[in-house]
C-alpha cells in the first residue's frame, strides 16, 4: 500500500511538472508591477541570426485607475535552446524601441516605458520552438547558403517483394574472430561471416549462405555450422534487436559495396489519385513514390532529394533540381497522407519551416574546468590537406580533429577543444578558427563548420550546433541529408568508418526530423560494432530506425503506418540522440537551466503567469495595435494613428525614444546580415536600434499572414506533442571514445 502511494505522488508530481512546463508555453502572459497588470502578447519575430533573436509584440497595462492602454515594444534577445523538448528560453532581453500611440504626456510616456523595459528585462520568457518557426517562415531577413552537394544518384533498387539491402564500405575487409578460424566482414553494419569458402549472413531468425559475399543469389538456409551460430551468439547484441510484428517472410538480399537506396512495394504497385493535382502516389509502398501523368516519370524522395525515372524497374535515374520539380507537387494537400514530402518541395510553409529549423541552434553551457576529451590515434597521427584551405584533418582517428596553422582542434559532441600538439592535452576553446568556413562539402569533416562558439566569461563558454553538424544541409529550397560525397574510411590496424549519405533509408519528417526507413525494421542492424561513438552517421548518432516499420505498414495500411510512425519509429530515433550534449556526463549543462537571473546586473523574482485574454491582439511594423476578431476582420485598438517609429511625434521626440536614463540616439540596423552568428558584445548596446526607414508600413494582409503563421505554429506544437514518446525510448551504450574494429 506504501509503494502504491508512492507510485501515485511520483506520478501526482510528473503531471503538475508537466502541466507547469505547458503553463510557460501559453500566450498571453501577465505580469503584476506596482499594481499595474503589464499583458504580453505572443512575439510576432522577425529575424534569427545564430542564436539572436529579433522581434516585437503588442503590449498593454492596466493601471492602477482601470484603464487599459495599448502598446508595442521591439526586441533582441539570446536563444538558448532545448531542442528535445523543443522550447527556448530568451535571456538577455534587450528593448530598443517601446511605444504607446495614445500617451502624448511626455513624463507618463516615460514612466510607463521604464515600467515595462524594467520588468521585461529580467522576465525569463519562454518560447516553442514550433511557434518560433512558423512565425519566422514568412520572413525573408535569412538567406542561407547553399551547399554545394554532390547529388549524383546512388544505384536504387526496386523490388515489389520483401527485401533488404546489405550495405558494405567499399571492398569487403575480412577481419579474423578472436579464438576462431572463421572470419567477418568488418566494414558493415551487418553480420556477414565466413567459414572456409562460403558465406553466412545472420538476419533476425534467418540465416542466408553465398560463395561470394557480393553475390546476386544469397539464399536462406537452415544448415548453418555450429561454430559460426555460436560466433553470431557472441557477436550480436540482442538486446538492440528491434521487436517487429509479422517477421514471418523471407526476404531477397541485395548487397552493394558502393552508395545504394531500396525502394519496394507489396506487390504490383497501386496507384492513388492527389486531389487536384495531376499526380498519382504509390500507396502500397511506405517510400515515397509519386508519379506525374503528364510526364510519365516516376518521382522517388531519397534523403530530401527527388529522383526521376520512367521506370522503377532499376531504371536510368537522374537527380532533380527541386526548383524543376513539376508545379503540382506544390499543390498536394495538406491533408493527403503523401502531404509530408511538401517539406521537400520549395516555397510550401513547410520547406520554409524546415529552412529555419537549419538555422536553429541547439546550445549548451560548457564548464572550462571539467570538460574534457580524449583522442587516440592508429599509430602516430597522420594529416591531411584539405584542397583549396588552410585546414588539415586526422584521418587515423574516429576523432574530428583539424590542424590549423600548426595549432589543434578538436570538435567533440558539439564543444571546441585546442592544444599546441595533436595527442592533447585539450582545453575548452572559446574561440572558433575562422579557416574553418573554407572546408568544401567533399571533405568528411565538412559538418564541423556548423559547430558554434557564441560566448564565454572566465569560467564557462557558450556553444551551439545547428542540423548541419547532424549532415542536415540547405540546397535551393529543400533540406537535404548528407554531402552526396563518398569519403574514404580508414583502416590501418583500426577501421574508422566516415558519414554516409546513402544506403540507410533516411527521410525527413516535418515534426520529428531524420529517420531511418524501413527496410531496418528486420533488425538486423548492428551499429554497436564500430565503437567511436558515432558510427556511419557520424554525430547524429541515430541507432534507432522504424521499429514498427516495414511490417507494421503491411498489418496498417502504408500510409497510416506511415503518417502515426512517429512515436515508433522517427521519435525512437530522434529523441535517442536528438541532443548531441546530453552524451556528455560531466562538463557541460542544458542552457534551459540559464536564466535572465543569471546575467549581470538582472532584476530577480520577475515571473509571469497565463492570461485569461484571447491571443488575438498584434502589432504592426509602425507600431500600431491590431486585434482581430472571430469573423476576421482588424480593429485598431490604440485610438490615435501611429506615426512611424523613427520619426518625430508632434512633441518634436522620436517614438523611438528611451527612458531618460537611456541614449535617446537611435543606432541603424546593418543592411546586411552576417553569415555566420555573431557574438553578443559583453556589454550593453549603447545606443538602441533604429528600423529601417524604408521599410513598407505592414498592411493587413501582412497581419493576417501573422495571424495565420501563429495558427500554424501552434498545429505544429501541438502535433509535436502528440508525436512525443509516452515512454522514455532505452538508449544504446556508447562505446568508448576513440573506438574502432582491430584488425
Amino acid at each position: 500500500m506504501k509503494t502504491l502511494r508512492l507510485i501515485c505522488l511520483f506520478l501526482a508530481t510528473l503531471t503538475a511538472f508537466a502541466a507547469n512546463s505547458e503553463e510557460k508555453l501559453v500566450w498571453p502572459r501577465e505580469i503584476e508591477a506596482s499594481g499595474n497588470v503589464i499583458t504580453l502578447y505572443q512575439p510576432q519575430l522577425e529575424s534569427l541570426n545564430g542564436n539572436m533573436l529579433d522581434g516585437r509584440m503588442a503590449v498593454s497595462i492596466k493601471t492602477k485607475s482601470d484603464d487599459m492602454i495599448f502598446g508595442a515594444l521591439w526586441f533582441n534577445a539570446t536563444l538558448l535552446t532545448d531542442m528535445e523538448a523543443r522550447t527556448a528560453d530568451l535571456v538577455k532581453v534587450e528593448i530598443p524601441m517601446i511605444k504607446f500611440p495614445d500617451v502624448e504626456d511626455e513624463s507618463k510616456l516615460e514612466q510607463l516605458k521604464q515600467l515595462v523595459i524594467d520588468d521585461m528585462e529580467a522576465l525569463d520568457v519562454k518560447m516553442s520552438i514550433d511557434r518560433i518557426l512558423a512565425d519566422l517562415e514568412d520572413e525573408e531577413n535569412l538567406e542561407l547558403l547553399n551547399d554545394q552537394l554532390n547529388n549524383n544518384p546512388p544505384e536504387i533498387y526496386y523490388r515489389s517483394e520483401p527485401s533488404v539491402l546489405v550495405i558494405i564500405d567499399g571492398d569487403p575487409i575480412m577481419k579474423t574472430v578472436e579464438k576462431s578460424s572463421l572470419e567477418y566482414v568488418l566494414n558493415t553494419p551487418f553480420l556477414i561471416l565466413k567459414r572456409k569458402s562460403d558465406y553466412y549472413l545472420k538476419g533476425g531468425d534467418y540465416w542466408f549462405t553465398a560463395s561470394d559475399v557480393l553475390s546476386k543469389n544469397w539464399k536462406q538456409t537452415k544448415s548453418v555450422p555450429k561454430d559460426v551460430k555460436k560466433a553470431a551468439d557472441k557477436m550480436m547484441d540482442k538486446e538492440e534487436e528491434p521487436e517487429v510484428e509479422g517477421n514471418d517472410a523471407i526476404p531477397e538480399i541485395i548487397v552493394s559495396s558502393v552508395p545504394a537506396e531500396l525502394i519496394s512495394s507489396d506487390g504490383k504497385l497501386e496507384y492513388e489519385t492527389i486531389k487536384g493535382t495531376s499526380l498519382l502516389f504509390v500507396k502500397n509502398s511506405e517510400n515515397d513514390i509519386i508519379m506525374d501523368i503528364n510526364s510519365q516519370h516516376h518521382f522517388v524522395l531519397l534523403n530530401g532529394r527527388w529522383f526521376s525515372s520512367k521506370t522503377l524497374a532499376d531504371g536510368d535515374w537522374t537527380f532533380v533540381e527541386p526548383d524543376d520539380l513539376p508545379e503540382d507537387f506544390a499543390k498536394i494537400p495538406e491533408d493527403e497522407s503523401i502531404a509530408t514530402v511538401r517539406a521537400s518541395v520549395p516555397g510550401t510553409p513547410e520547406a520554409k519551416e524546415a529552412k529555419y529549423e537549419q538555422q536553429m541552434p541547439q546550445t549548451a553551457v560548457v564548464d572550462r574546468k571539467t570538460a574534457s576529451v580524449t583522442v587516440e590515434y592508429d599509430g602516430d597521427p597522420k594529416f591531411e590537406k584539405i584542397e583549396d584551405s588552410e585546414v588539415e584533418y586526422a584521418i587515423n582517428t574516429a576523432s574530428t580533429v583539424l590542424r590549423i596553422k600548426a595549432k589543434y582542434y578538436c570538435v567533440d559532441d558539439g564543444i571546441w577543444f585546442e592544444s599546441t600538439k595533436a595527442t592533447g592535452p585539450w582545453i575548452v576553446s572559446d574561440s572558433r578558427p575562422a579557416e574553418v568556413d573554407e572546408i568544401p562539402p567533399s571533405a568528411p569533416v565538412y559538418n564541423v563548420k556548423y559547430v558554434y562558439i557564441y560566448d564565454s566569461t572566465p569560467d564557462v563558454v557558450y556553444v551551439g550546433y545547428t542540423p548541419g553538424y547532424c549532415h542536415s544541409y540547405w540546397y535551393n529550397g529543400s533540406v537535404f541529408y548528407g554531402t552526396g560525397y563518398y569519403y574514404r574510411p580508414w583502416y590501418g590496424s583500426y577501421y574508422y568508418p566516415r558519414p554516409w549519405t546513402f544506403g540507410f533509408g533516411v527521410h525527413y519528417n516535418p515534426y520529428t526530423g531524420w529517420g531511418f526507413n524501413v527496410g531496418f525494421s528486420y533488425g538486423w542492424f548492428h551499429m554497436n560494432y564500430y565503437g567511436g561513438g558515432y558510427g556511419y552517421w557520424g554525430p547524429a548518432g541515430y541507432r534507432h530506425g522504424y521499429r514498427h516499420g516495414y511490417h507494421h505498414g503491411y498489418h496498417h495500411g502504408y500510409r497510416d503506418g506511415y503518417l502515426r510512425g512517429y512515436a515508433g519509429g522517427y521519435a525512437n530515433g530522434r529523441y535517442n540522440s536528438r541532443n548531441i550534449y546530453n552524451r556528455r556526463d560531466r562538463g557541460i549543462r542544458s542552457t534551459r537551466d540559464v536564466r535572465n537571473r543569471d546575467m549581470p546586473n538582472r532584476r530577480d523574482n520577475v515571473s509571469s503567469r497565463p492570461s485569461s485574454r484571447p491571443n488575438n491582439v498584434y502589432t504592426d511594423r509602425d507600431g500600431n495595435i491590431m486585434r482581430r476578431d472571430n469573423n476576421g476582420n482588424w480593429q485598431q485598438e490604440n485610438k490615435r494613428p501611429s506615426t512611424r517609429p523613427d520619426l518625430p511625434n508632434k512633441s518634436g521626440n522620436t517614438n523611438a525614444t528611451r527612458p531618460s536614463t537611456r541614449p535617446t540616439q537611435p543606432t541603424q540596423r546593418p543592411s546586411t546580415r552576417p553569415t555566420q552568428p555573431t557574438q553578443r558584445p559583453s556589454t550593453r548596446p549603447t545606443q538602441p536600434t533604429q528600423r529601417p526607414s524604408a521599410r513598407p508600413a505592414t498592411r493587413p494582409n501582412t497581419l493576417e499572414r501573422d495571424f495565420n503563421s501563429r495558427n500554424r505554429g501552434t498545429t505544429r506544437y501541438n502535433n509535436f506533442q502528440r508525436s512525443r514518446p509516452t515512454t522514455t525510448p532505452r538508449s544504446r551504450p556508447m562505446p568508448a571514445r576513440g573506438g574502432g574494429m582491430r584488425r
